[in-house]
């Protein structure tokens, strides 16, 4: 069994596993990263010359109960429990440790939230702002509706993933997925008008959303448009890219909209993941129960 210390592994997860294997996300590269560097400090401090060769179930025990006395929150816990894990289970792939310290490790369940979401009026309300004065951020806050994109998507979007005349955008989602997402008539027309302000070759090439100095458009600042036109609605300060996700998902159900068709426009690998929209159609559908029924 090899003699070493666990960070030159980690950093072998990150780079060849995640990355080259799984061609994960750089927000998943960077989540994965930082519980990694937090659970490798907890061992350089409590345990300095752990190596390889020792079973390492007490040390993962006693990182869970210093993350608990930390006050995190359950699904930050459970997050930094699901990075360890996957990396236990490389380093057995890798034939490194024996056995993964996990196993037949009992942990606690995910926290399961109803998705937050703006009603149809709400949403309005936001997309009604930015109007002519403002073309990239109606364009963006509109594609975002629309078609229900996670943020790091919309931002990786170049102008040739948009078809303004089929009224489809070629999405790269999680773990390099390729789909075809429709867009709605408002959300094309506003594309259209941004595009016109743009010069010739911004309008042939690179990416969709520029920021004020040509380049792509980051995520923060994506999260921060989201943020300064829901704020000016009036809506909560909180609201973000992934509520326009959220309310896509709902409004679409609350239309008729069948599950698995709304899965396939989310770009969820599982069912499961969409299933969790139906318990906020099921709460939406009490209310109107208890409001309306005589004998409720």
């Amino acid at each position: 069994m090899p003699q070493s210390t666990l960070a030159p592994w980690a950093k072998s997860f990150v780079t060849l596993h995640l990355r080259a294997e799984r061609n994960a996300s750089a927000h998943t590269v960077r989540a994965y990263t930082h519980d990694l560097d937090g659970y490798l400090a907890f061992v350089q401090k409590e345990y300095p010359g752990l190596t390889l060769s020792r079973p390492h179930r007490l040390v993962v025990r006693e990182y869970l109960v210093h993350l608990h006395a930390q006050t995190l929150g359950r699904n930050s816990i459970l997050r930094a429990i699901a990075v360890l894990r996957a990396f236990y289970k490389y380093l057995v792939r890798e034939e490194i440790v024996l056995q993964s310290p996990f196993t037949g490790l009992r942990m606690p369940k995910r926290e399961k939230k109803l998705p937050r979401f703006l009603s149809e009026e709400e949403m309005l309300s936001v997309l009604a702002l930015p109007g002519a004065k403002n073309l990239r951020d109606s364009a963006l806050l509109e594609l975002l509706y629309s078609s229900g994109l996670r943020i790091q998507e919309l931002c990786d979007l170049n102008v040739g993933d948009v078809d303004l005349w089929s009224g489809l955008i070629r999405v790269f989602g999680k773990g390099g997925r390729e789909r075809l997402s429709p867009v709605g008539k408002t959300a094309l027309s506003q594309v259209r008008a941004y595009m016109e302000t743009r010069s010739a070759a911004q309008q042939k090439r690179g990416p969709l959303f520029l920021n004020p100095r040509g380049g792509r458009l980051s995520t923060t600042s994506g999260r921060a448009i989201v943020h300064r036109w829901a704020t000016q609605a009036g809506l909560a300060l909180n609201i973000t890219p992934h509520a326009f996700r959220h309310s896509f998902a709902t409004h679409l159900l609350n239309r008729g909209c069948d599950l698995k068709a709304v899965q396939e426009l989310l770009g969820h690998k599982s069912l499961a993941t969409t299933q969790l929209y139906t318990h906020v159609n099921a709460e939406r559908l009490q209310k109107v129960y208890q409001k309306a029924h005589p004998r409720a």
